[in-house]
């Protein structure tokens, strides 16, 4: 019975501290699908090659999203036409790093610390985009021919375009030319693009990632309770395996990027090695069992392990790198460490909000039957 309490309570925990995060990073995307052409994606993101990972590496880093918030983010730049590498690269960029991130860091260890932590994090998203692209390109779909009889009995291809080469939304230009805001359905275009926004974000991406999510939660929960209070200690003790021990807990843990800095403190003036609690600072913002679970259906097995296999070897070697540097400094690491934790009363009902789609979306196919509207694209009609 003490399990089960401690296993809920965790739940809770977990689910008040992404809730908002997810929430708004739900919200940010639908406002980013409306305002951004997806055409201005396909052209910079779209492509399998070093470039586009690089671009979308630098877009990721200074966003101030989390590990969960940047889920609907990724989806989306993916809907938009992003190639794998490149969305695989935001996905590891941007929870490491933000803008709010980066000064927490700076705050707590000063700039050598802030410093190596941006720029490894931008080595290990370019180099998981790089391998993504290289080892499990994107399936391009050949559109089926259709033919039209012409006067002179010739036929005639059927034009290539994005909506007919992939499983994503169709372009704004197109979205727009159907689009029931231009017969005065809505009160303005303001509104109608809200609108939109809104049900882009809450219907199509939540739709998307509410079944990973709730395992993820669930799994999150179970390896919290799981995980032994005296953790500094054993990593201390076992030093020569704190590495390992560390990407084995920080893998599956929740934590953001921020969130994460507090523990990796405790853990350095516990007496565990930089190098283990840079590992953590790494690995545990840029994995989760959430993200692991969205990266599986968004972009395949293959992407799922090139993702894990950056993130850890990436993490451990510059770890080690970050030890190597202290010790032959005259820098003591336990010396440039400074440290609140409390479920507000938004983070509250934003897990609230958050339980209430999850659940809505993983009943629906069994209560609810699918309706068909003139603006199922856009959102403007009920």
């Amino acid at each position: 019975m003490e399990y089960i309490t401690l296993f809920f309570n965790a739940l809770i925990d977990l689910s008040n501290a992404m809730a908002p995060y997810i929430l708004f990073g739900l919200l940010f995307a639908g406002i980013l699908h409306e305002l951004v052409p997806e055409s201005l994606v396909t052209k910079h993101l779209g492509k399998d090659n070093i470039s586009s990972v690089v671009k979308s590496t630098i877009f990721g880093i200074p966003l101030p999203v989390c590990s969960c918030g940047v889920i609907p983010l990724a989806t989306s730049i993916k809907k938009s036409g992003a190639s794998k590498g490149a969305t695989l690269s935001f996905l590891i960029s941007t929870p490491i790093t933000g803008v709010d991130s980066i000064l927490a860091t700076y705050g707590m260890f000063g700039w050598i610390f802030t410093i190596y932590r941006v720029f490894t994090s931008m080595i290990i998203a370019t180099a998981a985009g790089i391998f993504t692209n290289i080892f499990d390109k994107d399936e391009i779909v050949t559109p089926k021919a259709t033919f039209s009889t012409t006067s002179n009995n010739s036929f005639t291809q059927a034009p290539k375009s994005f909506a007919t080469t992939t499983n994503f939304t169709s372009t704004k230009s197109e979205k727009n030319e159907g689009s029931c805001c231009t017969s005065g359905s809505c009160d303005s275009k303001s509104n109608c693009m809200m609108r939109a926004a809104l049900k882009y974000a809450f219907v199509t991406l939540l739709g998307d990632i509410a079944k990973p999510l709730f395992w993820g939660l669930i799994i999150g929960a179970l390896i919290t309770v799981a995980i032994p209070q005296n953790l500094s200690d054993i990593l201390i003790e076992y030093s020569w395996l704190s590495y390992i021990i560390v990407i084995i807990i920080a893998v599956p843990m929740y934590v953001c990027a921020t969130a994460s800095l507090p523990i990796a403190a405790a853990l350095m003036l516990s007496g565990v090695s930089a190098g283990a609690a840079f590992v953590f600072l790494s690995a545990g913002p840029a994995t989760n069992t959430v993200t692991i679970g969205v990266v599986k259906k968004m972009l395949g097995t293959r992407s799922l392990f090139i993702y894990l296999a950056s993130i850890i070897i990436g993490s451990m070697i510059f770890g080690l790198g970050l030890d190597y540097i202290f010790s032959i400094s005259d820098i003591n690491p336990q010396s440039l460490v400074n440290m609140d934790k409390d479920a507000t009363f938004i983070a509250m009902i934003s897990s609230v909000i958050l339980w209430g789609f999850i659940i809505y979306f993983i009943l629906k196919p069994y209560f609810v039957k699918e309706k068909t509207s003139c603006c199922s694209s856009d959102g403007c009609c009920s």
